[in-house]
């Protein structure tokens, strides 16, 4: 396949900041090294105040893009458990993550450059409009400026945009993919890639070519902006290391987007 004439650069975000008191989960001084935006937790799944200033402080003196990963109110599960919250309730939520990070943010001489859910909330906003609609409200609420990072056609990005909010698409190198473009859900087999050169070679065809093999065999049009390497992989510094130099090898600008 041929590079698509119209390459776009590449962002690679990482889930940043998730840990809680005296436990840690990434290596965010590490991965701040290698990734152009760091998704920060912003406590209700992982992440507390001190850890989220700490990142913002590591994140504004690398020039890393700084963005607020919203998600349920769900310590004990990671954020990664179905829930079901009022609408209202949810933008209040959101909102008031925005605006605690931006605090840490603004404190570090930087801004919440972007919004993007996590875990459970990121899945659910794929085809629940409520829920969407919900996610952009509370964005609204903190900043009407503010990108919404998320999965292509989803209704978080069709409700983001109606909104006047800037979309940009992500896709992700170590998940699985469902024929229709959506994620293959984690309790099911081969829903994480593990396999360190599968990783990278995905994220090249994707950022090159805008497409990914799905885990039926088809083939699914991406076109990312920016690819997510997860933070709370193993080996996850040295794979995003490989993932960024296999790209700028290949030609492929890495940038942030905001």
């Amino acid at each position: 396949m041929r590079t698509p004439p119209d390459q776009v650069p590449i962002d690679l975000n990482a889930d940043l900041g998730e840990g809680f008191g005296r436990w840690t989960l990434t290596d965010d001084e590490q991965l701040l090294s290698v990734v152009t935006s760091a998704n920060v937790a912003c406590g209700f799944h992982a992440g507390d105040a001190a850890t989220m200033r700490r990142v913002c402080e590591l994140a504004a003196e690398r020039g890393v893009r700084i963005g607020a990963q919203v998600s349920y109110r769900d310590l004990a599960g990671f954020g990664r458990r179905s829930m079901d919250v009022p609408a209202a309730e949810l933008a209040a939520e959101v909102a008031y993550q925005i605006g605690a990070l931006e605090v840490f943010a603004r404190a570090a001489g930087a801004r919440v450059a972007y919004v993007k859910p996590h875990g459970a909330l990121y899945n659910r906003v794929v085809r629940d409009e409520e829920q969407a609609a919900a996610v952009v409200e509370g964005v609204l609420l903190a900043d009407r400026t503010l990108p919404v990072l998320g999965l292509p056609g989803s209704r978080l990005h069709e409700a983001a945009a109606k909104a006047g909010l800037p979309v940009v698409p992500e896709a992700f190198g170590d998940r699985a993919y469902r024929a229709d473009g959506s994620l293959l859900p984690r309790g099911q087999a081969g829903a994480v890639v593990s396999d360190p050169a599968a990783v990278v070679e995905r994220s090249l065809a994707m950022a090159r070519f805008g497409v990914v093999t799905a885990h039926c065999g088809s083939s699914v049009a991406v076109r990312p902006r920016s690819l997510c390497l997860h933070g709370d992989t193993p080996g996850a510094v040295d794979l995003a290391r490989r993932v960024r130099e296999r790209l700028e090898a290949s030609g492929v600008k890495v940038e942030a987007f905001a």
